[in-house]
């Protein structure tokens, strides 16, 4: 399988629904769709774009008078690329982001080259990834040398208090770093070293276990639970907890 799989398409006013075993950036040159991930949606425009993680369920339709740059990520070589950890940390969470024109200016120039050059594919979306990354993050990846005395800063007994007592909040990964006092770049590289996973994710597994939790003790309702926990509704609850499981919830549910 391809590193990437780069196109460029106009996104129809047909409604589909579905998900997907690999990340997605998409990207608009002009135009709008409508796009939700999850129960939360936004309008994706040529000042907003978004970043949808492998198997989060999506729902879209478009005007027909879109330009859309749409960046496939495959998961089974991402190792193997040259930007396997910016493209880990983009994709750690389902975001709409706003494009800066520096961004905006790359994708309108390459979207000829996207038709015209097959052949450099690769290329072009390893540049716009990493421009991506650049611009959300304002910071380059922190080498794996530079990590021990950062996981010796890394309390877990510490985060794990903190995210337990804020399931139901946003939690960034600003917010972790700085009970370490490391900046989110370092953090996010440790803990992934330290853990073998992203804050992120561990902050779902977090929120899981506790709703696991209160299925088996509880006669509460899932959609009380899954706000308990963080989930903007029920379905994308039961999809997270699937995905964790193997099972929907209501299977851990003790009658």
């Amino acid at each position: 399988m391809a590193f990437f799989n780069l196109r460029s398409c106009t996104l129809t006013p047909q409604y589909i629904a579905h998900e997907h075993v690999f990340h997605q950036l998409i990207l608009a040159t002009s135009g709008v769709t409508e796009l939700t991930i999850e129960g939360r949606g936004e309008r994706i425009t040529r000042e907003r774009g978004c970043l949808i993680p492998s198997t989060y369920h999506h729902e879209y339709t478009g005007d027909g008078q879109n330009q859309t740059l749409v960046l496939d990520v495959p998961l089974d070589n991402l190792a193997l690329t040259s930007c396997a950890g910016e493209v880990e940390r983009l994709f750690e969470s389902p975001r709409f982001f706003t494009v800066p024109p520096e961004l905006h200016r790359l994708a309108e120039g390459l979207l000829p080259q996207v038709a015209m050059q097959p052949a450099l594919h690769g290329e072009i979306a390893t540049l716009i990834l990493r421009a991506l990354y650049l611009n959300l993050h304002d910071e380059t990846l922190v080498p794996a040398s530079a990590c021990s005395e950062g996981r010796a800063r890394i309390e877990l007994a510490r985060i794990e208090n903190y995210v337990d007592a804020h399931l139901g909040e946003p939690i960034r990964v600003d917010d972790l770093a700085a009970l370490c006092a490391l900046s989110p770049g370092h953090f996010h590289a440790c803990f992934r070293e330290l853990l073998g996973m992203t804050p992120q994710a561990y902050v779902q597994q977090r929120r899981l276990a506790h709703a696991r939790g209160l299925i088996e003790r509880t006669s509460r309702s899932l959609g009380a639970i899954a706000a308990e926990v963080g989930f903007l509704d029920q379905g994308s609850f039961s999809r997270a907890y699937r995905r964790t499981y193997g099972v929907p919830p209501s299977l851990h549910r003790r009658h």
